[in-house]
């Protein structure tokens, strides 16, 4: 019976989920009905239309090559995205928990978040050479201080007072971590992570394509030089794409479940 309640509650989740997407659908049909102008202005020449780059992206992953190379840059992006998250957030919660190192840290995020990200690219091939690591080391150091910034004000702005009543009842310094600073820095967390999930597609596929190491990069090098418009386009959906899987297939699920006590505040409150 608890197996049964749970996996309705479960389905009904993955309902209300998948009906919130509604929204979000209808405006990527907006951005599609803009570049279907932007196509009837320029041409084809310029800016393919949807449905061309749709059949170009249909053609493409039907060839043995985009599996590799699709598989080629997830993996860079993903360890980035991973060691950036890890890194930039327990660096940043820890840096919340004193004043002295806020101050410290603060100018040296905003210098790396001032270097462009192609300056890093260059740096990293100069030090790895053309392959997977460059694309790597430049997600990691482009997308890291965003992550930074989001552990260190979660933990910052957190309820100092709430944290001294926990104190006061005897609760342990993990407890009140646990309940009074990881509900408050959730709420941070997440859109910093979103940011640094996009910023690691974005970043991977600069790299791939400057230093021809392989992946949607390269694939784009390739097409660059052969005038292949629609093939460009076709990438660029691509990369979108995964970005998006990341966030509304990774990333939001996780916050929804991680931020249930968000729905107390609605007008059913929780009926678990």
């Amino acid at each position: 019976m608890p197996a049964l309640r749970g996996l309705a509650a479960l389905t009904g989740w993955l309902g209300r989920y998948a009906w919130s997407a509604w929204a979000g659908v209808a405006g990527l049909f907006c951005l599609a009905a803009a570049w279907q102008a932007g196509h009837e202005f320029y041409g084809s020449f310029i800016l393919p239309s949807p449905l061309e780059t749709l059949a170009a992206l249909s053609a493409l992953i039907r060839e043995p090559s985009f599996a590799i190379a699709a598989r080629e840059t997830a993996e860079r992006s993903l360890i980035g995205f991973a060691l950036a998250v890890t890194i930039g957030t327990g660096a940043g919660a820890l840096a919340g928990y004193s004043f002295a190192a806020m101050r410290l840290m603060r100018p040296i995020v905003t210098v790396i978040l001032g270097v462009p990200p192609i300056a890093w690219v260059v740096l990293a091939l100069i030090w790895f050479g053309s392959s997977g690591g460059s694309a790597i080391m430049t997600v990691v150091v482009a997308a890291m201080p965003i992550s930074f910034a989001g552990g260190l004000e979660g933990v910052a702005t957190r309820d100092r007072a709430l944290d001294a009543m926990a104190r006061s009842f005897g609760a342990s310094i993990w407890l009140r971590f646990r309940t009074v600073t990881v509900p408050h820095l959730i709420s941070y967390l997440f859109p910093a992570w979103t940011t640094t999930a996009g910023t690691a597609w974005k970043v991977t596929v600069m790299a791939e394509l400057l230093s021809n190491s392989g992946g949607i990069g390269g694939e784009l090098a390739t097409a660059r030089a052969l005038f292949d418009v629609p093939l460009v386009m076709a990438l660029i959906v691509a990369v979108v794409t995964f970005a998006l899987a990341t966030e509304y297939v990774l990333l939001q699920p996780l916050r929804d479940r991680l931020e249930r006590w968000r729905e107390a505040g609605l007008p059913w409150g929780v009926k678990r």
